[in-house]
């Protein structure tokens, strides 16, 4: 496939992710649509075009493993697997109800794709450690992608796993860190200030890329390179936008974990059309 075709391709992936997010949470009447937009690209990516994974067979022992630890973002992650095949489309709508199997966090024993129940936040980058050092223990090559928030990163769990993963020399870990600027509270550095992240993420030993989270190119790109490193773990810091892709949600903190009502998906969706 050519660059601009692949461009075009997982642009128009990453748009479907976006409007079904939108869709869910505003059915659901809850949910968290500024991170799951933010992340859309990079989820895209991974699922359409970088990840060996087989919807068919999402128990395959040689899959690659994607650890959304950030799992109040789960709208985008149910997007993408349904938009793989993992299970009928239209059960995105019950997101959130009563008996549906996608609740408000992942749950790995009900939804096929799902390799971690995640959402208590600073523990999906020990998890995707473990799967990584389960990998080299059995002599399988799959690889271990993962997805950290910035108000996450305030977590004490979470740098307690980078420095395992750092000591195991862990090369067939990469993990993405969605820098959208904002958390439930407001504003990341003012809450509690955790830059500078490409400086501390080297400390702790991690080879570090520093990307636009929106430019699928950029972020196909800088995968292939992480998956050549080795004797560490890969770190990509992704600039993102809260809310990406909708006008009135990007950088705006309400839309963390507040859904859009009928007027707003409408318009969300005309946007996003």
């Amino acid at each position: 496939m050519k660059r601009n075709e692949l461009e075009r391709f997982l642009k128009e992936k990453a748009r479907i992710l976006r409007r079904d997010i939108i869709k869910m949470i505003g059915e659901a009447g809850s949910g968290h649509p500024g991170g799951s937009l933010s992340a859309a690209d990079i989820v895209a990516t991974l699922y359409f075009y970088h990840m060996r994974h087989d919807p068919k067979n999402p128990s395959w022992p040689d899959r690659d493993r994607f650890v959304l630890s950030k799992g109040h973002a789960c709208p985008v992650l149910y997007a993408a697997l349904a938009e793989c095949g993992y299970f009928e489309k239209d059960i995105l709508w019950t997101l959130r109800k009563l008996g549906s199997i996608l609740q408000g966090h992942p749950d790995m024993k009900k939804v096929p794709g799902i390799e971690i129940s995640s959402g208590s936040l600073g523990q999906g980058l020990a998890a995707a450690n473990g799967m990584a050092l389960a990998s080299r223990l059995t002599g399988r090559n799959y690889r271990v992608y993962a997805m950290i928030g910035d108000g996450e990163s305030q977590e004490g769990e979470i740098w307690e796993a980078a420095m395992l993963a750092a000591h195991y020399k862990l090369d067939n870990l990469v993990a993405f860190i969605d820098c959208n600027n904002l958390q439930i509270d407001g504003f990341v550095c003012e809450i509690m200030n955790i830059k500078p992240v490409v400086d501390k993420w080297q400390a702790f030993g991690w080879q570090v890329f520093e990307i636009d989270g929106h430019d699928v190119l950029q972020i196909a790109d800088t995968l292939k390179t992480a998956d050549e490193v080795k004797g560490k773990p890969s770190m990509i810091v992704a600039r993102t936008i809260k809310g990406k892709g909708v006008s009135f949600m990007e950088n705006v903190c309400d839309f963390h974990g507040k859904a859009p009502n009928k007027e707003q998906v409408e318009i969300a969706l005309k946007e996003l059309s």
